[in-house]
């Protein structure tokens, strides 16, 4: 081993419990009974939002009820509710999971957007907020995104929010019982201050009209840095 590839790394913490504050987002501790009325009302009716992740769609809010009360209590990923700040209303959610604290590797995923989410300002800043946790709160070094091969949009924004595209595991998993082929995308401690800059500028007030629409889009901040 070469001298310049030692590492003077110590291991990290495994994340607890937070809230995370933006501009039109708060990210808060999953809690079945706080936010599971409001994730009802966002996601009945729109099936397709499970599609790929690996457990429902469910039939009624109490089946929702006692999947997010074991997502709350499971010790393998922490969930976060996503709270748009212009109503208060969870509308989505979001976990670290695949946690490494020894590594300081840790993965974004089991994220549902409800369609009142999808395509938002507050979804983009939430996925913002979670990374600054992990490289500035936290001090993980390696920060994953992976999905499953045939989710495009899922691929889409993992490149858009600055991940790298690693490759394809094939036959990786089985999901509700169908193979899955996994894309991995990465994004690295030494690339977050470029990443940060690029969403900062394109959170920015001044990047979006009167109306919410963005004058720039996020792609093209992420290029220039």
């Amino acid at each position: 081993m070469h001298e310049q590839d030692l590492l003077r790394w110590k291991p990290v913490l495994y994340p607890k419990p937070v809230t995370l504050t933006g501009r039109t987002v708060m990210l808060e501790p999953l809690d079945a009974e706080l936010h599971t009325a409001d994730l009802w009302q966002a996601v009945h009716g729109h099936d397709e939002v499970w599609a790929y992740l690996a457990d429902g769609p469910y039939a009624n809010e109490a089946e929702l009820r006692h999947a997010l009360a074991e997502k709350q209590s499971g010790a393998s990923a922490r969930f976060f509710a996503l709270i748009t700040k212009a109503d208060g209303r969870a509308k989505g959610y979001a976990s670290f999971m695949r946690i490494e604290p020894a590594h300081g590797v840790i993965e974004v995923g089991n994220i549902l957007l409800s369609p009142s989410l999808q395509r938002t300002t507050a979804a983009t800043e939430a996925l913002y907020l979670m990374a600054r946790n992990v490289f500035e709160d936290l001090g993980y070094r390696r920060y994953e995104w992976k999905c499953n091969a045939l989710n495009e949009p899922s691929r889409r924004a993992a490149l858009r929010l600055g991940f790298a595209f690693e490759g394809i595991f094939r036959q990786h998993m089985v999901i509700k019982g169908n193979n899955r082929d996994t894309a991995w995308f990465s994004m690295l401690d030494n690339e977050w201050p470029a990443r940060k800059q690029a969403f900062e500028a394109w959170l920015d007030p001044a990047n979006f009209d009167s109306e919410g629409g963005q004058l720039r889009c996020l792609e093209s901040f992420v290029s220039a840095g």
